[in-house]
Parts: structure tokens; sequence; C-alpha cells
């Protein structure tokens, strides 16, 4: 019998993406999402590229008995993958009470649920903004955390601290934080992809929208950073590698092979690359000029920042196997991106 994991916000960006791999490497899958940003229609687009439609509840972690009620029903639950969380660091500036509320009650109500109903394993959808804005480039997993630039770089500070102290409080449990960059791209079928609902808070999204005409124009958020070309600096990792790098963890877990109870790692390519080169290589690419202009900085955005990846390169066999010029952009325009 096939091993069964749960997988929180499964018809989102990264979470649909993962749930395919899982499916692939011949896991039963059951998704627990609200819909708040993404669409059912990604169930059916998961069955198309695996042949396997997961199962799926609609509701919100925030819900404890909602969410204890589903444990009761759902036996044999071996692994939790927990990405459902507010994600987007422009929007947690302006409704940080929505991003602390969504992404530490939903956390603790899981956790609680792992420990009476006795599911060890748990992979945590982390980021790279728990660095804050780094004094040494590229941050390794032992880079000092600071404070966050913006309320959802917190809560995913805090969210990591809940679930250190939970794991070494019940040492039944065992979990690993994935602190990743930013992903873009989408899956090589072209049927799931980066559709958020509303107007975008992420920049490849923004991009392929305005590439497509539905949006005026990208707003590019200063150009007097200390960088190549004034603009902010980020990693970008396609989100097909993202999600092989969660079932290996999940393997990593299954099987015994974590060294503590608690391991963290970052996920990433190595290389910074500026919004403006994006956007170059974007037009490049298609041959698509985009509408885009100069605008003020952002509250809660950083500089810049990467990642030296040797420590999950080694330690869980996983490399990305694209870097940002080989990524998906030819799909940007898709029903799905």
């Amino acid at each position: 019998m096939a091993n069964k994991i749960l997988v929180t916000g499964g018809t989102g960006y990264i979470g649909s993406h993962t749930v395919v791999e899982l499916q692939l490497s011949g896991y039963e899958v059951i998704i627990i999402d609200d819909l708040s940003n993404s669409s059912s229609e990604v169930l059916k687009n998961i069955e198309k590229i695996t042949g396997i439609k997961p199962g799926f509840e609609q509701f919100n972690l925030i819900d404890k008995d909602k969410t204890e009620d589903f444990f009761i029903r759902n036996e044999g639950i071996q692994a939790i993958i927990h990405f459902a969380a507010s994600k987007a660091v422009g929007e947690s500036v302006e409704k940080p009470l929505m991003y602390y509320r969504n992404n530490l009650v939903t956390l603790m109500n899981l956790l609680e649920c792992q420990i009476k109903f006795s599911i060890p394993n748990i992979v945590f959808s982390s980021s790279c903004t728990v660095y804050g804005q780094p004094d040494v480039l590229p941050v390794t997993e032992q880079t000092p955390r600071k404070d966050a630039e913006s309320p959802y770089g917190n809560t995913k500070r805090v969210n990591e601290d809940i679930l250190r102290d939970t794991i070494f409080a019940n040492h039944q449990l065992k979990g690993i934080a994935l602190r990743y960059f930013n992903p873009i791209g989408a899956h090589p079928s072209a049927l799931i992809g980066e559709l958020p609902l509303g107007v975008p808070q992420n920049l490849v999204p923004f991009v392929t929208q305005t590439a497509a005409g539905l949006r005026k124009e990208l707003n590019v958020f200063g150009d007097d950073y200390n960088t190549i070309d004034g603009s902010a600096v980020r990693e970008y990792i396609n989100v097909v590698d993202l999600a092989k790098a969660h079932v290996i963890a999940i393997e990593r877990l299954l099987n015994g092979k974590n060294k503590l109870n608690y391991e963290i790692f970052n996920l990433g390519t190595g290389t910074g690359v500026s919004v403006l080169q994006i956007i170059k290589g974007f037009e490049n690419a298609t041959g698509i000029k985009l509408n885009y202009k100069i605008v003020a900085r952002r509250a809660g955005d950083i500089e810049q920042i990467w990642a030296d990846t040797v420590y999950a390169n080694e330690e869980l066999g996983w490399t990305a196997e694209k870097d940002w010029k080989k990524l998906y952009f030819r799909h940007g325009s898709g029903k799905n991106m």
C-alpha cells in the first residue's frame, strides 16, 4: 500500500506541482485547500498529467474543529507537506493581522493534530525571507536570521521556531524546513502553473500577464539599489525542481535518513538575478516587448539575496536542473499560468 501524504495548499502553485511529483513517485495524496487563491480546476489538470485525481477537501485550517474532523476521518497519513499560507510580501505589509492569523494558526492546528493522531513527519514550506537583508552573500543554512523586512517573512521565521520547539518537545515528531527562493516557471505540460486570483503579487506572473495584455504595465520597484543594474536581485528556481526536492525530503523522513529530528535546507540555484534581467530575459526569449516603468521601492522588499546550496546538494542529493535562462517562459501566456 502506498504511503499517504497530506498536502495543505495543494491546489496552489508550488503545492500542485509537488502533488504531481508525489503521485509520479507512487504516493497517495490528499489535499486540503480553501481555494482562496487557486481553483478546483487544478485537480482536473493534475489528473490529466498523472492519471490520478488526488483526494481533496475544501476548508481553511484555521478552523480547528474541521481540521480535527479531517484527521478523524482520514487514517493512515504518514506525512504532511504544509504549503497553505498567505504569501505576498507587499500584501503582508498592508494586512499584517491577516498574515499572522493565516500563517501561524494553521501550523499550530496542524502540529496539535500531528501529536494527537500520531502523524510523525512534516515538511514545512519556509522561505529565504527569514534571512532578512543578509550581511554576507550567498546565504547558508548557518547564516544568522535577521529581523524580517515584512510580516510575511516574520511569519515564516516564527513558524520555523514553532516547528522546531514543538519537535524538540515531542520526540516522536520529525520535520524538515525547506527555505526556498523565488519559484517561477510551470510544468512542461502547461496544464498547471502560476495563476493567482486577482492582481499578481509576484514578478513572473505579472510579467506574463503584461505580455498577454491582461495587465497594462509592469512596475519595477526601485532602480537605485546597490546592484548590477539598480533593480532588486533575487534567486529564481524552477517550480518543478522545487517540487522534486519536497519528494526527496519526504523520502528522507519516511526512510529514517534524517540526521536530526529537525533539519533545514536552502533550495535554490546559487545564482542571483535582477528584476531587469528577468524582464530582458523574457523579452529575448519570447520576442515580446514588455511595457514597464520604474516606480518607488516597495515596503518590505530587500535589496538582494541568493543561496549557497552546497548542503542541500550534498545531503539531499538534490540539485536544481534548470537555471533562470532555461525556465518555462514560453508557457507564460497559457491558460493556467
